[in-house]
C-alpha cells in the first residue's frame, strides 16, 4: 500500500513537471506566434562587443530566428570600437542599429543624449510575457547597471562584481581563515607576504591610472570614500576617508608582487594562477580562468568570499553589460522581442550553458549550474554588497560623462604614491585640484 501510495505520489510529481515544462514551452510558442505574426520577416541589426555573452547569444539566434522569423544581422567588434560606431550610428542618424550592447560605464551618457530608449513603456507592455521575469535580475544589476537616475534603459546581460578568491591549501596549513573585514586582510597579507619562498600576500590591479582607479575602487567604497560627490558632482579626494581608503590601498600592496605597480586585472590574476600570492581581490568573471586546470595551478586550491567590510561598513564593486534599444531604430517591436527571448529567465541557463555571463538569481541558485561553478553563491553575496552601495544612492561607477579623465588622473596620482614618489595625502591633494579643474 505504501508503496503504491509512493509510486502515485511519484508519478503525480512527474505529471506536475511535465506540465510546467510543457506551459512554459505552450507559452513560449504563443508568444513566438504573436511575435511572428507582428514582426516577421524584419530585420534588425545589433552592435555587439567580442565577449563571452556574445557568442552566447549569437549560438541562441537560429531559434530565435526560426521561432519569430525575424531575421538578425550581428556586428560584432571589439569594445574600443564599440561605443564610438555606435554614437556615429546615432549622431549621423544613420539608424543602423536596432539593439545596442552598453556598457554600465556608459549609461551616464547614452541616457541624457538619447542615444538609447528608456524601457519602462516594454516592460509593461503586452508583448512582455511572464516567463521574461525582471525582477529576477539580481538588484544590483537591475539598479546599478541597467538604470539611470531611477528610469530603466538596459536589461543587464553579463555583469561581475569582486570578491576575495584565497589559497585554501596555505590558510590550512597556517590555521587561517579568509577576512571578514579590511583590517583582517590587510593581516592576513602582512602574514603570507614572504611566509614562503616566492611566495606574496595578495594580488590586485594597479597599473598607473585607470587601472589603479579601479583597483582602488574596490575598497574605497568600503571606506565611506569616494571620488566625488554624486549629487553636487563636486571632488571629495581629500575627504579623510578617502585619503584613509588610499593609504590602506598603498599598505595592503606593499604585500604584493613587486611589479604589481603595472598589473591590470589580467597581470593581477595570473599572479593569483601562478601560485604567487595567497589572496586575490578582483572580478568575478575571471573565476572560469582560476578554476581551469590547464590555466591555473591552483585550480583545485582556491575559496572564495565577499568583499571583507571596512570602516564605511559592506559594499562591492559593480560593473557589466545591457542590451539596449537604440533610439533611432526603425525596428523597435522587433529589438524588443530579440531582447526578451535573449535575456528572459526561461532561457537564462541555456545562456549560461553557452558560455554567457549570469545576471539572473534564478541562474546562481540552479544546483546544476552551482555545481559547475561553486563559486555563486558567494557570488550572489558579493553582489548583496554591492546593491548595499546602491540601496545608499552610490553608484559604484560615478555616472557622469567625464568619469574617463576623472579615473585616468585619480590612477596617475594613486600609483606614483603606491611607487613611493609622493605620499597618500599628497597625492589626494594633487588629484583634487585636478579634479576641480575637470569638473568644472
Amino acid at each position: 500500500m505504501k508503496r503504491s501510495l509512493a509510486i502515485g505520489v511519484l508519478a503525480a510529481l512527474i505529471l506536475a513537471l511535465s506540465s510546467v515544462a510543457f506551459a512554459s514551452t505552450q507559452s513560449l510558442q504563443d508568444w513566438a506566434s504573436k511575435i511572428k505574426a507582428e514582426c516577421g520577416g524584419t530585420t534588425i541589426t545589433v552592435a555587439f562587443a567580442s565577449h563571452p555573452s556574445t557568442e552566447a547569444f549569437k549560438r541562441m539566434t537560429p531559434e530565435f530566428e526560426r521561432l519569430t522569423g525575424i531575421k538578425v544581422n550581428w556586428d560584432v567588434m571589439e569594445e574600443t570600437y564599440l561605443k564610438n560606431k555606435q554614437l556615429m550610428d546615432f549622431t549621423g542618424s544613420s539608424r543602423l542599429y536596432d539593439v545596442l550592447m552598453v556598457d554600465g560605464f556608459w549609461m551616464s551618457e547614452y541616457a541624457p543624449k538619447k542615444v538609447v530608449a528608456p524601457l519602462k513603456p516594454f516592460l509593461e507592455g503586452a508583448s512582455t510575457p511572464g516567463w521574461f521575469d525582471y525582477d529576477d535580475i539580481v538588484p544590483a544589476y537591475r539598479n546599478g547597471i541597467g538604470a539611470y537616475k531611477g528610469v530603466v534603459y538596459g536589461i543587464p546581460t553579463a555583469g561581475e562584481t569582486r570578491f576575495v578568491g584565497y589559497r585554501k591549501d596555505l590558510f590550512d596549513k597556517y590555521g587561517k581563515t579568509p577576512p571578514k573585514t579590511m583590517a583582517e586582510m590587510l593581516e592576513l597579507a602582512r602574514f603570507f607576504n614572504g611566509k614562503e619562498p616566492g611566495l606574496y600576500g595578495i594580488a590586485m590591479r594597479a597599473q598607473r591610472g585607470i587601472h589603479f582607479a579601479s583597483g582602488w575602487m574596490t575598497l574605497m567604497y568600503n571606506f565611506g570614500g569616494g571620488f566625488l560627490d554624486q549629487e553636487t558632482w563636486k571632488p571629495t579626494m581629500t575627504d579623510p576617508k578617502t585619503v584613509e581608503s588610499l593609504k590602506f590601498f598603498v599598505d595592503l600592496l606593499k604585500n604584493a608582487p613587486p611589479d604589481v605597480t603595472t598589473y591590470t586585472h589580467e597581470e593581477a590574476v595570473s599572479a593569483f594562477m601562478a601560485g604567487k600570492t595567497a589572496m586575490w581581490f578582483d572580478a568575478t568573471a575571471l573565476v572560469p580562468w582560476i578554476t581551469d586546470p590547464s590555466k591555473s595551478k591552483v585550480h583545485n586550491k582556491v575559496g572564495f568570499v565577499p568583499p571583507p567590510t571596512g570602516p564605511g561598513g559592506e559594499a562591492g564593486a559593480l560593473a557589466g553589460w545591457n542590451m539596449s534599444i537604440a533610439a533611432n531604430s526603425r525596428h523597435k517591436d522587433a529589438a524588443w522581442a530579440f531582447i526578451v527571448y535573449m535575456t528572459s529567465r526561461l532561457k537564462a541557463k541555456d545562456y549560461v550553458m553557452n558560455g554567457g555571463v549570469p545576471t539572473r538569481t534564478s541562474v546562481y541558485e540552479d544546483p546544476e549550474l552551482v555545481a559547475k561553478n561553486p563559486s555563486y553563491p558567494v557570488q550572489l553575496k558579493a553582489l548583496a554588497a554591492a546593491d548595499a552601495l546602491v540601496s545608499r544612492g552610490v553608484a559604484w561607477i560615478p555616472p557622469t560623462p567625464k568619469l574617463g579623465k576623472v579615473l585616468d588622473r585619480v590612477g596617475y596620482y594613486g600609483n606614483r604614491a603606491l611607487m613611493g614618489e609622493i605620499s597618500p595625502e599628497e597625492a589626494c591633494q594633487k588629484a583634487q585640484a585636478e579634479l576641480e579643474d575637470i569638473m568644472k
